[in-house]
């Protein structure tokens, strides 16, 4: 059976993990939903970011989805467990790279960016008790920053004086390491690691989580189609103008973003034009 894949998040954040997902594959059929109704997650209840996942999640699959990734930190905290006993295709997580960031630390000091619910969800608490015992954490919530990369900020001054004032502390204390723990942050990488010294090292999740969905499609029995290169289809819960136009200023930022098909208009966005 040919693998369709279903990307969801709480807006254009999880397009970092598309990307990814995207450069691995270019011929992999991709559905993204961004729910830019309910933006932002990190600041809801985890009982209604659980309840809207779950209902994301069932339209992904009742589209055609074989594998349904949750490209939210938030999410995955609150329904991960949830969507994987309810929906019938394999379901693919988001978490603060937090493990590889203690492995790889050098000085023994990490730092964690995310929003106020991955920072307050269990699943950051438990990857911390499981592998990060020997390591000092420090969690830095950002509430802000993912509003400011939904409006297709990467590189403005807001955005990096969020970023001067959230890392100094950590940094001058002897951080080494800094995991970002939303997939809006994955945009705004390259700003953060101007700010910093040369020895502090950036993780990423997005690309382990690409590498995971390939994996899952493999495991079950997918196919990954040859031929051309597909755009990722898209669908927004609120104002597409809004999306499209934050997607426009992160390319005009320099992020590269895969060819994007709004599934209800049938338009192709390359290069950050229609």
């Amino acid at each position: 059976m040919l693998a369709h894949v279903g990307i969801f998040d709480s807006g254009i954040g999880g397009l970092t993990v598309a990307r990814a997902l995207h450069s691995r594959v270019p011929m992999l059929p991709i559905r993204y939903l961004a729910d830019t109704a309910f933006f932002p997650y990190g600041s809801r209840d985890p009982v209604e970011v659980s309840a809207r996942a779950l209902t994301l999640g069932q339209s992904l699959v009742d589209q055609g989805c074989m594998v349904l990734v949750v490209a939210c930190n938030t999410a995955s905290s609150a329904a991960l467990e949830l969507l994987r006993a309810k929906l019938p295709v394999p379901v693919v997580g988001m978490e603060p790279p937090l493990k590889p960031a203690a492995e790889q630390s050098r000085s023994g000091r990490v730092l964690v960016l995310a929003t106020e619910g991955t920072v307050a969800g269990e699943r950051l608490a438990e990857l911390e008790a499981n592998h990060a015992r020997d390591v000092t954490v420090e969690m830095v919530p950002m509430p802000g920053l993912a509003d400011l990369v939904e409006l297709g900020e990467a590189s403005s001054d807001r955005v990096r004086a969020q970023l001067s004032e959230a890392v100094a502390g950590p940094v001058a204390l002897g951080a080494d390491a800094v995991a970002l723990g939303c997939t809006h942050y994955g945009f705004v990488a390259a700003t953060l690691r101007g700010l910093l010294p040369d020895s502090v090292m950036v993780i990423d999740a997005a690309d382990a989580v690409a590498r995971r969905t390939v994996d899952v499609i493999r495991e079950n029995g997918l196919v990954i189609g040859a031929g051309d290169p597909l755009p990722v289809m898209y669908e927004v819960t609120g104002d597409v103008a809004l999306f499209d136009k934050a997607m426009a200023c992160l390319r005009e930022a320099g992020e590269e973003l895969p060819p994007m098909v709004d599934t209800r208009k049938g338009d192709l966005m390359l290069g950050g034009a229609r």
